[in-house]
């Protein structure tokens, strides 16, 4: 990477002689070990020594072998275990000013004076005030005679550095906590699993799922399976919503939907502040429609497994985060923590966030819900918005009457989410009171006249259903541009959401271009990127990705574990990605691989005989395997079986190879949790776009829309979702290669390359400004996280 003068590098921040401890606190979850992980190796790598304070708070205050020197190898093998290796517990003793104080002793008598700290609000609460203490605390044990004045002196001050480690999500200041998306994972296998054994008969589903205080999980589980009906804390149904079940479960019924789920948050409250059990639900679902009603009640199950690849690499980006943050800390900086906006890592103090998410409960418990709302954030906000446009079919009487016909279709490779985002694209047209039109194989079906009226049922049960249920072919417009116009005028169609990928695009551009000579084109056009290989301009990330991710990482998993019993193995594993090392890079980082090879940064003879030599010095340690993945396009010569012959000859005597090529089974599968949130959310975004664009664009009884603006792709970048026209981005487009000319992801192959233990250049300009909680957004930079 060329240093260049505007960018700052991490090369300057030394951690010679500093000692940091990394604990976990509070209820375990999935991708705390990825952090704990993070940090050491991060922590090592900038010189500094690292610490494990086992069993949390408790350790701390206990002492000896609980507070151990880390090493390199020690953390190695933890990337894909649930839970905390390094253990959690709740601590009385802490709480005292007794405790705190052995605790300091602790610290100082090993020379710790930088907390990582990986827990919820009250872990990091007691952090705050042990940094707040400790200077008295280090009077105290002088006063005592347990540590001398050179000690005072040099340990005069504790950094404190938090990130939060919670399933429930309930953390104000980041839109997702380490462990969030893999407690989702665990809701929506269940979820899966039930409705299949339920399609077998008539039966209504009552799901409990974790979140005390905060309904997020069941929030954005609801959304992911599309419940019937959903009770969380922060927006309590309103007085006689028994009766308004009933009718709504039984007239789903009629429809000749045989399940019914309803998701109930454990801590689901009334607008009298009393307490709603899925046992109620049961008995009131019997009572008053005597439907066979079965109650499944979650628990520790959303705590466990292994943690998602979303959380991983979350937990690795905040680790190494979280170590630069106490590197750069000075005395008056004040604890801060590790958050997501969008897309991007922020540092924001502690306390602010704290004092924020206590004012949630507050608001709920004096009942004022639109506030607990607007507090908990535009993230959470959003998927409520959402649900509520998508989960309730408004009588037609009631629905806004418009004369324009939505045409919906599929384009490029199926992706998992596609049928999410098809069916909230036609959920929400209808209740904008447009007619929803379904075409089936792209613009090949567009052609034909396969144009058909969608209605709400028809797309029921469409959200955890992979592939592409419409039907999809990777042919552009152009072939078929003059019976795709008269296919548009002989079905009157106002507007087209295509969602799909790198061709979805290119089609875009040339239905703009083709505006010149049919009329019919001069009609509002949305995209949303829908695509495996995340290679589309305009937006970070594509619906689909986080699914072939997911499917990337659990494989590397299962094959480094085969590894286990035979020492001395390297894989070298092929991804999927046309030109777009985005899988091969972000997978990397998901499932701790040694290398990986892309398109992007051009690899040769050399950098393949340097990765065999650190494979064999890396086989003279106790971690006796490696893991290598290449891009499928990554460069023509070096192949995958090129690589893996050299790698056999380069390493005979030191290890043996295996090779996999992982093929279409990243692109199958049931659509991810992201995947899902992701597609349903941006379609609902855009169907709302499209409605105001139809408005905007309708004169003298027709619809004519031909700007630049009533062309664009709905995509996330950095912290907003936004709509971009297509004709911009072609700036940005590299097509011969089929990808952005920019990828922020490759700022992170770098972690990757610290985390195997490579010497590198980490671009940092990006991170190092403590920001403020923001209390509202504007509507403009409406946040997307899941």
């Amino acid at each position: 990477m060329a240093q260049s003068d505007h960018k700052k590098f991490f090369e300057n921040l030394s951690g010679a002689g500093k000692a940091i401890g990394v604990l976990t606190s509070g209820g375990d979850a999935q991708g705390m070990n990825a952090a704990v992980r993070a940090v050491v190796r991060m922590g090592i790598y900038v010189g500094a020594k690292v610490y494990f304070v086992h069993e949390g708070y408790q350790g701390m205050v206990d002492g000896g072998d609980n507070i151990e020197e880390a090493t390199w190898e020690s953390v190695s093998s933890m990337l894909q275990v649930g839970g905390t290796v390094i253990g959690s517990a709740r601590c009385k003793e802490f709480r005292t000013h007794e405790g705190r104080l052995k605790a300091a002793c602790n610290l100082v008598q090993r020379g710790i004076t930088n907390l990582c700290v990986i827990g919820g609000d009250g872990s990091l609460t007691g952090a705050n005030l042990f940094r707040e203490e400790w200077s008295g605390l280090l009077d105290e044990l002088l006063q005592a005679g347990k540590i001398d004045n050179e000690a005072v002196l040099k340990y005069s001050h504790l950094n404190i550095v938090g990130m939060v480690g919670s399933i429930d999500n309930d953390f104000c200041g980041t839109d997702m906590t380490i462990g969030t998306d893999s407690a989702l994972h665990r809701i929506i296998e269940v979820v899966d699993a039930i409705m299949t054994t339920a399609q077998s008969h008539q039966r209504t589903f009552v799901l409990e799922v974790m979140g005390r205080h905060c309904g997020y999980l069941a929030l954005v589980s609801a959304l992911a399976c599309g419940a019937d009906w959903v009770f969380i804390p922060e927006m309590p149904p309103a007085d006689g919503w028994e009766d308004l079940m009933c009718t709504k479960l039984s007239e789903n019924r009629a429809r000749k939907k045989r399940l019914n789920i309803i998701i109930v948050s454990e801590g689901a409250i009334d607008s009298n502040n009393k307490s709603i059990t899925s046992e109620h639900i049961k008995d009131l679902v019997v009572k008053c429609l005597g439907f066979d009603t079965r109650v499944t009640i979650l628990g520790h199950v959303q705590r466990g497994g292994t943690p998602s690849a979303f959380d991983r690499i979350l937990a690795s980006r905040m680790g190494v985060e979280a170590v630069l943050a106490l590197l750069e800390a000075s005395p008056d900086t004040p604890a801060c923590v590790v958050s997501l906006c969008g897309n991007q890592s922020v540092r924001l103090p502690l306390m602010e966030c704290v004092q924020m998410t206590q004012e949630v409960q507050k608001a709920m418990d004096e009942g004022k819900f639109e506030e607990a709302v607007r507090l908990r954030g535009r993230s959470f906000e959003n998927n409520l918005n959402t649900y509520k446009l998508l989960a309730h079919r408004k009588p037609q009487s009631e629905l806004p009457h418009s004369s324009f016909n939505v045409a919906v279709l599929n384009v490029g490779a199926p992706a998992a989410g596609m049928n999410a985002a098809v069916r909230s694209a036609v959920r929400v047209g209808i209740t904008e009171g447009h007619k929803m039109f379904a075409v089936n194989d792209g613009f090949e079906g567009f052609a034909r006249g396969e144009i058909k009226e969608i209605h709400w049922g028809d797309v029921g049960g469409w959200t955890g259903q992979g592939g592409s249920l419409l039907g999809t072919k990777r042919t552009l417009p152009a072939k078929y541009i003059e019976k795709i116009a008269e296919q548009m005028r002989i079905n009157n169609i106002n507007a087209l959401l295509v969602i799909g990928g790198f061709e979805a695009y290119e089609s875009l551009l040339q239905l703009s271009e083709a505006r010149l000579h049919f009329e019919e084109l001069c009609i509002p056009m949305c995209m949303l990127p829908a695509t495996i290989s995340n290679n589309v301009p305009g937006t970070d990330f594509s619906i689909g990705a986080d699914t072939a991710l997911n499917a990337i990482v659990e494989t590397c998993d299962r094959i480094k574990q085969s590894a286990s019993g035979t020492k001395r193995r390297v894989f070298i594993i092929e991804t999927m990605g046309g030109y777009c090392g985005y899988l091969a890079s972000v997978g990397g980082l998901a499932a701790g691989a040694d290398a990986a090879y892309i398109f992007e940064e051009p690899f040769d003879i050399r950098d393949l005989q340097s990765n065999v030599e650190h494979l064999t010095e890396k086989m003279k340690t106790s971690i006796q395997r490696g893991l290598v993945l290449r891009n499928e396009n990554s460069n023509e010569n070096y192949t995958t079986d090129f690589i893996y012959q050299l790698y056999s000859e380069e390493g005979k005597g030191v290890f043996d190879c295996r090779k996999n090529v992982l093929g279409h089974m990243q692109q199958g599968g049931s659509p991810s949790p992201f995947d899902r949130n992701f597609g349903t959310k941006i379609a609902a975004k855009a169907m709302l776009w499209i409605s105001r664009k139809l408005k905007e664009t309708y004169r003298q009884g027709r619809v004519f829309a031909n700007t630049e603006d009533s062309v664009c792709l709905l995509g996330m970048h950095r912290r907003a979702l936004i709509f971009q026209p297509v004709v911009q981005l072609k700036e940005e487009t590299d097509f011969v290669h089929r990808i952005p000319n920019e990828q922020w992801w490759l700022k992170l192959r770098p972690l990757m390359k610290i985390l195997a233990k490579y010497k590198t250049s980490y671009d940092v300009s990006d991170s190092g400004q403590l920001e403020h909680v923001v209390r509202n957004r504007s509507k403009e930079t409406e946040n997307v996280a899941i």
